[in-house]
């Protein structure tokens, strides 16, 4: 008996003893690990979830309006133009919330816990297949979480950002009925041109309430929200067919409507009773304000946020009253220009920061339209010869170090490989000079040269750290005439303003989500060029507006720099407008102090609209010397202090090699490069000096009005146009001088570019020559107008 015991307590610590099959160990192992996953996924869910920003009930009423404020705080306006219609849950809301679940959630009424499982490890799969995350699993609720507290950016797309979303749906679920939580989502989805929530809607694109609606129509706007731009029914009008026809068939697919019912609104035109769209007047402030806003809503958009989704605030970097300052000047005759036709775009930047401060989309911009044209970001236009300091000489001076005496050939010059031939604007060559006369009076033949030395490619490069973008395979006729918006050039002359710091121009500083973030985007910029070029630039870019071709531009006593800029037209332009050949296409001036960087552009948008003829030739530089004398009559006035990697000594005119003479003219060296026996004299420097200097260039200069001859023959041109009832009183505000006295003008500058050839082409500056030869005229200003 007791060997049977044994025995049987043998067996039974045999059979424990034994291995386990491969299959028992594998699926005890599955078992543990899934265990241990749940485990872990409900640790990271709550720890996660722990951080959930709250959410109220006035938070789930409230529109998904974005808002703008300034940066001391101010609010501005809300993206959201029309005033929401909020609809409550009725009887009448009832044939949009079955379209609304059919499209969107069709077990939204059976859920308990505020998320759909089946539905997300649907979309988890379909996700898997396509490698993307192309597909949804959020349920209503979720989605009303996401619009009141989230944000659309991409980068929120995290687990942390889920596990916040599931565990706010589910409070909702647990704290609202579903009619209160879809009542919450209709009032509160995007639909298009500022209008949030389908009660709004209704009355925009119908004129009606929402339970006067027919079902094609009901139908339409419980698609809307899903893609707002997409099925716009005013702008696609088949898109929204195909998004209305499908939220029908969800419908008959749920049983909300018989099939009868789904063939007679799916035959029915998607244009029934949509109202004419006409968009209503925006107001004055947002008519002024409105190229500022179209460009702060696209910065916010490269951020990865939805500005008519994400109910952000957003704080962006305009100063109101410069603003309005910028529309005034250009809408209220402040400015002369030759016609009503004649356009301009503008921009005004912090250098010390990079953030713009205004931004001028045009004249007589319509009160119709919202986020219309923006001429103060178009890069269509050639910049002319206000592209020199950035691209030619700046680069000389970086790489080269060549000094402001450095000795520069204006003479006959043919492009490389080609039989065509460089003129200046005169179609002169005045021989032997230095860098600071060549910009100063804007020669092109020693442009070219100098971009010549230092090369496209490097050049390219370095205007590329500056935000121009001139490709590195560009001709050498690039020069005088890049291809830049008045965006770009004022952030570019920005970086010569404060001493060498590039930042980027930017309209948004701060951004706060609903769920309490907020990002920052300001920065420290980047040092693009040495402190040295910096200040020998600016030295020279006084000069400009001293005795140069900018001195219409003239504000006394102010500490300023800036450069002129002009564009000739083509040959095919003219051969269908042949009274423009004494005329400027384009017309620019860029200028600076250490507290503002405004760059200016003046032209027409079509070929048809007229020409820049007497007083608009000076439009550019009258614009901004009114603009920065407004800026500057409440700001110290500070002049750039020379660093020590500069040497200043008076040097003999065109003395080459440099000499030192007590009669010469102020020129800069880079230290550690100026010629043995030059020291630095700056203790006995005084500007005012400078001005000595003006008798000698004068002397020498030819610098001359756009074309000679158009004074002599029209007398005085700025009588002989359109604003001919205010361009005396204009005249004597703006101290012009009279023809015989004029040494240096807007238009003293001009460059075109065929940014996609290598081969050069001739580019004048400031006169049209009718010799050049046709292949290279062709190219010229291609797509600027």
């Amino acid at each position: 008996m007791a060997n049977t015991k044994y025995k049987r307590v043998s067996r039974k610590n045999y059979r424990q003893s034994r291995p386990k099959p491969i299959w028992w160990r594998i699926i005890k192992w599955a078992f543990l690990v899934v265990f241990l996953i749940l485990l872990s996924g409900v640790g990271l869910f709550a720890y996660y979830a722990k951080d959930a920003p709250n959410i109220s009930r006035s938070q789930l009423e409230s529109g998904g309006s974005s808002s703008l404020y300034t940066t001391d705080g101010r609010f501005l306006l809300s993206l959201g133009s029309e005033k929401r219609i909020y609809i409550k849950d009725s009887q009448d809301l009832q044939l949009l919330k079955d379209a609304v679940v059919s499209v969107e959630d069709k077990r939204f009424y059976k859920d308990k816990l505020g998320i759909d499982p089946i539905r997300i490890a649907g979309s988890m799969l379909t996700n898997a297949k396509s490698n993307s995350i192309s597909a949804g699993g959020s349920t209503i609720t979720q989605q009303l979480v996401k619009l009141t507290v989230f944000s659309t950016d991409a980068s929120q797309r995290t687990l942390r950002r889920k596990a916040q979303e599931a565990w706010l749906a589910m409070r909702v679920q647990r704290e609202y009925t579903h009619d209160e939580i879809l009542e919450f989502y209709i009032n509160r989805v995007y639909m298009n041109y500022g209008n949030y929530g389908i009660g709004t809607a209704a009355n925009y694109y119908y004129g009606k309430k929402i339970g006067q609606l027919d079902l094609a129509q009901t139908a339409l706007l419980a698609g809307i929200p899903n893609r707002p731009t997409a099925y716009n029914p005013y702008v696609y009008p088949k898109y929204a067919k195909y998004r209305r026809d499908l939220v029908l068939k969800a419908m008959l697919n749920n049983n909300k409507i018989t099939q009868k019912q789904y063939e007679q609104a799916t035959n029915e035109s998607i244009k029934k009773g949509l109202k004419a769209h006409n968009q209503r007047k925006q107001s004055n402030l947002r008519k002024i304000d409105d190229p500022y806003i179209k460009e702060a809503i696209t910065e916010v958009k490269a951020k990865g946020f939805d500005p008519y989704r994400d109910n952000l605030k957003i704080t962006v970097n305009i100063d109101q009253k410069a603003q309005t300052k910028l529309y005034q000047l250009a809408n209220n005759g402040l400015v002369p220009f030759t016609n009503d036709q004649m356009q301009i775009g503008a921009t005004v930047i912090d250098p010390s920061n990079g953030h713009v401060v205004a931004i001028l989309g045009g004249r007589h911009l319509p009160a119709s339209v919202q986020l219309g044209l923006d001429r103060a970001v178009q890069t269509s236009r050639s910049t002319g010869s206000s592209i020199k300091p950035v691209l030619d000489y700046a680069p000389a001076i970086e790489y080269l170090n060549w000094s402001t005496a450095k000795i520069l050939d204006d003479s006959k010059y043919i492009y490389p490989g080609t039989n065509v031939q460089l003129y200046d604007w005169d179609n002169k060559y005045d021989g032997a000079m230095t860098m600071r006369h060549a910009l100063e009076q804007s020669r092109n033949v020693p442009a070219v040269k100098t971009l010549a030395e230092v090369g496209v490619s490097r050049a390219a490069k370095f205007a590329a750290n500056m935000g121009i973008n001139v490709p590195k395979d560009s001709g050498l006729s690039v020069a005088i005439g890049a291809q830049a918006s008045s965006l770009q050039m004022a952030g570019a002359f920005s970086a010569f303003a404060s001493m060498g710091i590039y930042h980027k121009p930017q309209f948004v500083s701060k951004i706060e989500t609903p769920d309490g973030l907020t990002r920052n985007y300001d920065s420290a910029g980047i040092r693009v060029m040495s402190k040295s070029t910096a200040y020998m630039i600016t030295d020279m870019l006084k000069g400009v507006i001293k005795h140069g071709s900018g001195t219409n531009a003239q504000i006394k006593g102010l500490y300023h720099a800036g450069k002129t800029g002009s564009v000739k037209y083509s040959e095919q332009d003219l051969a269908r407008y042949p009274g423009y050949a004494a005329t400027p296409k384009d017309s620019w001036f860029v200028g600076y102090t250490q507290r503002y960087s405004i760059g200016v552009w003046t032209g027409y948008d079509n070929l048809r609209d007229g020409t820049i003829s007497g007083i608009g030739q000076q439009s550019a530089q009258l614009f901004y010397k009114n603009m920065m004398s407004y800026l500057m009559q409440d700001k110290e006035n500070t002049d750039w202090q020379k660093p020590n990697s500069v040497i200043r000594a008076r040097i003999a005119r065109n003395s080459n090699p440099p000499e030192v003479s007590p009669a010469g003219d102020w020129q800069l060296f880079v230290r550690g490069h100026a010629p043995v026996g030059i020291i630095d004299d700056s203790s006995s420097y005084d500007e005012d000096d400078e001005e000595t200097n003006i008798n000698r260039s004068n002397s020498t200069s030819t610098t001359q009005n756009w074309h000679e001859s158009d004074q002599h023959i029209n007398g005085a041109t700025t009588q002989s146009n359109t604003n001919q009832h205010n361009s005396n009183s204009q005249a004597k505000d703006y101290h012009l001088k009279e023809p015989d006295e004029s040494h240096a003008h807007s238009s003293s500058d001009s460059g075109a570019n065929d940014a996609n050839s290598n081969k050069p082409k001739q580019d004048n500056d400031d006169a049209a020559d009718n010799s050049s030869p046709t292949n290279e005229s062709k190219n010229q200003h291609k797509n600027q107008h």
